[in-house]
């Protein structure tokens, strides 16, 4: 049998209703169809999971996949993409976390998982030496992502960096809508309730020993190379990134010209806060005060993930994971809590009991608003002060949504639901995308091009305009990403970027060692797979999951009116750099010259015959259009 150069070359197929586990050869022309990951993802979702399927179905289908560069030298190869249908869309999700996961599922002789069935009884799964096993998790129900992980470890006798976890906390358990799955305790798959997914199947975690077979590559010196010019490429960049991770960008972008810090659930743009408490949200103080400790991802030298303890106020002692830039805005200005250390207490809460912080940080925003304004009252909250920086009344109200207790379970529904629930002006105060999903922790009224590719996504999530070098790919240099109000740029950069993230997303690395360079990206899936894949190629390949996600979600109910923000999320901020402006001025007209430019309906937005034909997806014309 041909070697497939870049892969293990099989995916692990487990069937949880009957227990089922079996291997299955992963098709050379359907690895260079669709490289991995979010690509190989999308593919199996859209095969397997035919219209009336509703998430917490059996026969949905949740799929773990890393790429052909997982598990090579190049930095952040750990990464993982992990596809469904998400609960708060009710169409699909691709998100990733970093690690070690994807790296040690190479190891173990696995390009991926295909997990469908629901169990009757809680387990976990656990693979290792080219093999898999369904074990009992009935122990491990109620427990957090971290303490879930160290007591699979303990059980199955593995130390630190051995063995990698995925788990569900309480959210996942319980079934909110923004559950998440967490990898090795600090990396989190969140976006569109994958942890939730999880959850219905009965699946408490995926634990993977750090195999000992050998991916082969077929060019291992030019893909090391290529790892190396990352790396030379972010430092010469004088990336911030590279030195402080993310934490630098609340710190940067909360003066009042910049605007784009979210604030106060979108009530104003503007973050109020002394000059000695905004310095503790940046990378020079946490990381000069609070005793990091470097606990980097698979083969990475990026200074990006620390443990923290924190040394001063009233949690001095904690020790927790240093947050990113969107849990310290959820945990932050987002609620209007201006001390950093509750912000990274708080994240750590949202991490470990299995929860999405930025659809948390929303809903929290929605809740203090609401009980601000009188719509909520201590009756409806069990006698929390729901109040903007009550801090300690937001880690309650987090261990409440996790459990589904009181308004918790109103809030567990994630922002959308919960103000429809809520009733009154709530609708009016909730930030998110008429699919039902908040966006990212920005204010993008103030960055039209960012607002516009969430309310368009086919994934719950940014879909992709941060492409490094678009001169390599014959496209013009990206518009600003500040302050940006061009519908012009709007449609420019929506159009023409689309498709790096996907691709980028199925190669198995991290985005913050590419930087979205798909040029050096085309270089290195060829390296790994002696396939001679050029930049044009990649782009062809992350935009063939565009379009086929969109086929999907299209099957599953999607129109063309959910392609737009709620009433706050677009609407004209009353202060800040863009007071009195919003992009629902040209909102229609944008919807749909985007249509036109990605080969979709201009009315509806379904993808063409000829374009799914030229992306060879001719098989999913009959159901869109018929024969």
């Amino acid at each position: 049998m041909e070697t497939l150069y870049g892969y293990a070359g099989k995916l692990l197929r487990v069937d949880l209703s009957s227990g089922k586990i079996s291997d299955e050869p992963l098709d050379p022309n359907t690895a260079r169809k669709f490289a991995g990951g979010t690509g190989i993802g999308a593919k199996y979702l859209y095969d397997e999971v035919p219209a009336g399927v509703e998430w917490s179905d059996a026969a949905n289908r949740l799929i773990v996949a890393t790429g052909p560069l997982g598990g090579t030298t190049i930095g952040g190869t750990g990464t993982i993409s992990v596809v469904s249908k998400g609960p708060l869309s009710n169409g699909s999700a691709a998100t990733q976390a970093n690690g070690f996961f994807g790296a040690f599922l190479k190891f173990s002789g696995y390009d991926g998982i295909i997990l469908q069935g629901q169990s009757r009884k809680w387990v976990y799964l656990y693979i290792h030496d080219g093999k898999a096993e369904l074990k009992d998790a009935s122990g491990l129900l109620g427990k957090d992502t971290v303490e879930t992980e160290d007591a699979v470890k303990s059980e199955l006798n593995y130390p630190e960096k051995q063995m990698s976890v995925m788990s569900i906390g309480p959210a996942g358990e319980n079934l909110v809508r923004y559950a998440a799955m967490v990898v090795d305790k600090g990396h989190v798959a969140s976006h569109n309730g994958v942890g939730a997914v999880m959850g219905s199947k009965k699946l408490k975690a995926i634990a993977v020993a750090r195999g000992k077979i050998p991916v082969p590559l077929k060019d291992k010196d030019r893909v090391n190379a290529i790892g190396k010019q990352f790396m030379d490429n972010l430092i010469a960049a004088n990336d911030n990134h590279y030195k402080w991770g993310t934490l630098s960008t609340l710190y940067d972008r909360t003066i009042a010209k910049d605007g784009l810090v979210p604030v106060k659930n979108y009530t104003t743009c503007i973050f109020e806060i002394e000059p000695e408490k905004l310095e503790k949200f940046g990378g020079p103080y946490i990381r000069g005060h609070f005793e990091p400790k470097p606990t980097p991802c698979w083969a990475c030298r990026m200074r990006h993930c620390h443990t923290l303890t924190i040394t001063e106020g009233p949690f001095k002692g904690y020790v927790g994971e240093e947050p990113e830039y969107e849990c310290l805005a959820a945990c932050g200005p987002v609620i209007g809590n201006t001390d950093a250390t509750a912000a990274i207490v708080l994240s750590n809460d949202i991490d470990r009991a299995g929860l999405d912080v930025n659809e948390t940080g929303w809903t929290l925003g929605l809740a203090i608003e609401c009980f601000e304004k009188g719509v909520l009252t201590t009756k409806d909250t069990d006698g929390l002060e729901l109040r903007w920086g009550n801090y300690e009344a937001a880690r309650q109200m987090v261990k409440k949504i996790a459990r589904r207790e009181g308004l918790g379970d109103v809030l567990a529904e994630g922002a959308m639901r919960a103000a429809q629930r809520i009733g009154g002006d709530a609708p009016q105060f909730a930030i998110h995308t008429m699919k039902g999903v908040s966006p990212k922790g920005h204010d993008h009224r103030n960055r039209w091009p960012k607002l516009f590719d969430t309310c368009l996504t086919q994934i719950a999530t940014d879909e992709g305009y941060s492409m490094n070098n678009p001169a390599d790919l014959g496209l013009p240099a990206k518009p600003s990403e500040k302050h940006n109000n061009s519908p012009e740029d709007t449609l420019a950069w929506n159009s023409l970027f689309k498709g790096s993230n996907h691709f980028e997303d199925s190669l198995g690395i991290c985005k913050f060692i590419s930087r979205q360079d798909v040029k050096l990206l085309a270089e290195g899936f060829s390296a790994a797979t002696g396939w001679d894949v050029t930049p044009a190629e990649g782009m062809e390949i992350g935009r063939r999951a565009v379009h086929l996600l969109r086929a999907f979600n299209v099957r599953h109910g999607h129109t063309a009116e959910m392609d737009a923000p709620s009433p706050r999320y677009g609407s004209a901020p009353v202060d800040g750099p863009s007071k009195g402006k919003t992009i629902m001025t040209y909102w229609n007209e944008l919807r749909s010259k985007y249509y036109e430019n990605m080969g979709w309906d201009s009315k509806t937005g379904k993808p063409l015959p000829e374009t799914l034909k030229r992306a060879g997806l001719e098989y999913a014309v009959p159901e869109l259009w018929g024969k």
